[in-house]
C-alpha cells in the first residue's frame, strides 16, 4: 500500500498532534506547556486546511493559537514565572486522570463508530463574502454569532485563569 501526500500529512499531523499533547499535559515547565499547546493547535489548523476549512483553520490559528496561547505565554514570561514547575502530581489523580482520558476516548471512538456516514452527490455551494458576511452576523443554524460569543467568554475565561495562576504563584513564594 503506497501512501499518497495527502495521507503522510495527515499522518504527520496527527502524530504532531497526539505526541505534543501528551507532552502538554505530561511537563512540569509551565511555559513548555503552553508552547507545546502552541504546537498542537498549530498541527490542528494544518488538518482544516487540508480539509479545505480555511475559515475554520484561520479562526483556529487567530483565536486559539493566536490569542489563548500568546496571552498565556505573556502572563508567564510578565509575571516572571519562566522558570516555575508544576508540583508532583500524586498517584491517585493519575490514576482518575488516566481513567477520564480512557473513558472520553472510548466515548468517541464508540461513538464515532456508531454514527453512519454517507456519501452525498450534492455539489459543492458557491461561496462570496456576501454570503460570509451574513453567516457572520447570522445566529440561525448555519449563523456563526454564537460560536464567536462563546469564543469571546472563552478568550475572557483564559485570561482571568491566567491572572489567577500568576497571583496564586506570586502569593505562596513569599
Amino acid at each position: 500500500m503506497e501512501l499518497t501526500f495527502g495521507q503522510m500529512m495527515f499522518y504527520l499531523f496527527a502524530g504532531i498532534i497526539v505526541l505534543f499533547s501528551i507532552l502538554t499535559v505530561t511537563t512540569r515547565r509551565i511555559l513548555r506547556a503552553a508552547t507545546f499547546l502552541l504546537i498542537v493547535l498549530v498541527a490542528t489548523a494544518g488538518l482544516y486546511f487540508m480539509l479545505n476549512y480555511q475559515f475554520l483553520a484561520a479562526v483556529q490559528l487567530t483565536v486559539y493559537a493566536g490569542g489563548i496561547v500568546v496571552l498565556i505565554i505573556f502572563s508567564i514570561l510578565l509575571t516572571s514565572h519562566i522558570s516555575q514547575k508544576f508540583e508532583k502530581i500524586g498517584l491517585m489523580k493519575n490514576i482518575m486522570g488516566a481513567i477520564a482520558a480512557i473513558s472520553g476516548a472510548v466515548l468517541c471512538i464508540t461513538t464515532i463508530l456508531q454514527y453512519k456516514f454517507s456519501a452525498t452527490n450534492a455539489a459543492a455551494e458557491e461561496i462570496n463574502m456576501r454570503l460570509i458576511g451574513k453567516s457572520l452576523l447570522s445566529y440561525d443554524k448555519e449563523g456563526y454569532v454564537l460560536p464567536f460569543e462563546v469564543i469571546s467568554i472563552l478568550l475572557l475565561a483564559a485570561m482571568v485563569a491566567s491572572i489567577v495562576i500568576a497571583k496564586r504563584s506570586k502569593t505562596t513564594n513569599n
